[in-house]
């Protein structure tokens, strides 16, 4: 499946030709280069090696700078596969943001902020218990009962309790190329993606 790597920056609005208002996100796609094609026959798979982003040489390892320089480009920050891509890429080849057109839908994948530790009402949407009465006053986000007491004496795995929230992988999928701004490196979807401003995400066709 064809993707590339891109750089969230942010959100803005737009209007539609009837005059609809759409909120939508901005994402620098690329320009990445390929820097590993692996084989059916070779590697049991099929897949393009992308990376993307300038890093300094002196915080690459000496692995890592000899890889790069095999496909000819300097160290990148950011490497991810892509298995199946559409169309045959050789080594050191640069994909942009061409791959995409206004009107493609694309599932975009990145890593949601991270809340620290949450109670239940944030983390799982709980409602709280009711009213005031019977001298209670300060348990309206506890979240209440986790069991039964002589059986089974536990609290049982998976129980929805407050805990760390957020920084987890996180795919939108069907989102809207609205527009490609192919001098820039700019690709235009409809609605919001994970993750925050700045972050790293994978965009698939």
């Amino acid at each position: 499946m064809s993707g590339i790597i891109g750089k969230k920056i942010g959100m803005t609005s737009v209007f539609s030709a009837n005059g609809k208002y759409m909120p939508c996100t901005v994402i620098e796609a690329g320009p990445c280069v390929v820097t590993q094609v692996k084989t059916l026959e070779k590697d049991g798979y099929a897949s393009v090696q992308l990376a993307y982003d300038e890093k300094k040489e002196k915080n690459t390892s000496s692995a890592m700078k000899g890889h790069f320089a095999k496909a000819g480009t300097t160290p990148k920050r950011k490497i991810v596969e892509f298995k199946y891509f559409d169309t045959e890429k050789n080594l050191g080849e640069t994909v942009s943001v061409e791959l995409f057109s206004e009107g493609d839908f694309v599932d975009i994948a990145g890593t949601s902020k991270g809340k620290g530790f949450q109670g239940v009402v944030k983390r799982h949407g709980f409602g709280g218990v009711g009213g005031t009465t019977h001298g209670q006053h300060d348990r309206l986000r506890a979240p209440g009962s986790l069991g039964a007491s002589s059986w089974p004496s536990r609290v049982f795995k998976g129980m929805r309790m407050g805990g760390r929230m957020g920084g987890d992988r996180v795919k939108i999928q069907n989102l809207e190329v609205i527009k490609v701004i192919a001098e820039k490196n700019l690709l235009i979807v409809k609605g919001s993606i994970a993750g925050a401003k700045g972050s790293y995400v994978t965009i698939e066709k």
